[in-house]
């Protein structure tokens, strides 16, 4: 364990990754689970579900989240847990943009459009957090690699 802040985060790291053992059991994928099932609701009503371009691209978005993180997570290794997190992030911020597009189109009443919205927001920050812990501990393996002869 080195000194510092450094340690501390792999402890945290090692910490969660003992307790999330499978992709199900990550937050961030069941927090992205109750944002698709509120899309496919959302969109299953019409005019919305009249609208088949914008209800299948925000559904496929919402879908998206879902498994990326569930194949990040499988790829084991954190550098392509990371890259998938970005993809995901992504999905969340399409998904952002197409309730946007959903409520200027009238498809969603105000008060329904901000508590997808809400959803929507809270799964791209923990997507964010995790990513940020992700990217951490790979900074902190890259510092104490030293490479060979150096």
């Amino acid at each position: 364990m080195s000194g510092g802040g450094s340690g501390f985060e792999e402890e945290r790291w090692e910490a969660l990754m003992n307790r999330v053992r499978r992709f199900e059991d990550l937050i961030a994928r069941q927090k992205a689970r109750i944002l698709a099932r509120e899309v496919y609701r959302a969109t299953r009503v019409a005019p919305f579900s009249r609208d088949f371009g914008l209800a299948g691209q925000i559904q496929r978005a919402s879908v998206s989240i879902m498994s990326n993180l569930a194949e990040g997570f499988e790829r084991v290794r954190p550098s392509e847990f990371h890259r998938f997190l970005s993809m995901v992030k992504s999905s969340c911020a399409e998904v952002r943009s197409e309730l946007h597009v959903a409520f200027e189109a009238n498809y969603l009443a105000e008060e329904h459009f901000c508590s997808l919205l809400s959803v929507a927001e809270e799964v791209g920050r923990v997507i964010g957090g995790l990513r940020a812990s992700i990217q951490r501990q790979r900074d902190n393996k890259e510092a104490k690699y030293v490479a060979p002869g150096a």
